[in-house]
């Protein structure tokens, strides 16, 4: 099973680069500079876990490498360059939505992890940790909401869309940001249920994926 959702992250990952390799040179011909400049971000954050494992031997798991390069292509790649945010109206909240989980997610396996290190010593209560998975998301999602309100007014971008006839973007802000902190909660939630009640899931296993990929950061310093 892991060999195979390796594999599928592997190709994946390869297939959405010469996408997007081909995509480069189609914008490049056309002088679109704007869109040269994300094509080669979303190339680097699709190869930030491999540079994050060479450079510092620490090994991000399968499946959620392919959740961030998949959430990755659909919100820079399909919604920016391709206008997904334009042609259909839900899918910013859709991918702020999925970013929530995400963030979520992340903000979990971190504090828990950091949490589960006896070389750290930290000592937290599961709701603790289920409550810094949530903030953690809510301020990432905060941070992205301003950088977007940055962009629209320093570079006049349109990074915050008009929704339901407001053209100031303040309700695409104000969903986002819900969205955001519905995704958050979920995660938040699904990961207490599992340290309280100590109930194999998806979190659970990719926990231990984790452990066992990077036994080095688990080391007794003893």
């Amino acid at each position: 099973m892991r060999d195979r959702v390796e594999r599928l992250h592997r190709g994946l990952l390869i297939a959405l680069l010469i996408v997007m390799s081909i995509e480069l040179v189609a914008v490049l011909y056309k002088q679109q500079w704007h869109h040269a400049f994300l094509l080669l971000c979303i190339s680097m954050l699709s190869l930030f876990p491999v540079i994050l494992h060479r450079q510092y031997s620490i090994t991000i798991t399968a499946e959620f490498q392919i959740l961030t390069v998949v959430f990755v292509f659909a919100a820079l790649f399909l919604g920016e360059i391709h206008s997904y945010y334009d042609r259909l109206w839900w899918w910013d909240i859709a991918l702020h939505a999925s970013s929530g989980l995400l963030l979520g997610l992340l903000g979990f396996l971190l504090v828990y992890v950091l949490n589960e290190n006896e070389r750290i010593g930290l000592s937290l209560q599961p709701r603790f940790v289920a409550l810094f998975a949530f903030t953690f998301a809510v301020a990432i999602g905060t941070l992205w909401e301003i950088f977007e309100f940055s962009m629209d007014r320093n570079l006049g971008l349109t990074m915050q869309k008009p929704m339901f006839g407001d053209d100031s973007g303040l309700t695409d802000t104000m969903w986002d940001l819900i969205v955001d902190v519905i995704g958050a909660l979920i995660i938040s939630l699904l990961g207490l249920w599992y340290m309280v009640r100590k109930k194999r899931s998806f979190i659970d296993l990719w926990i231990q994926k984790f452990i066992a990929r990077n036994p080095r950061l688990f080391r007794n310093r003893h």
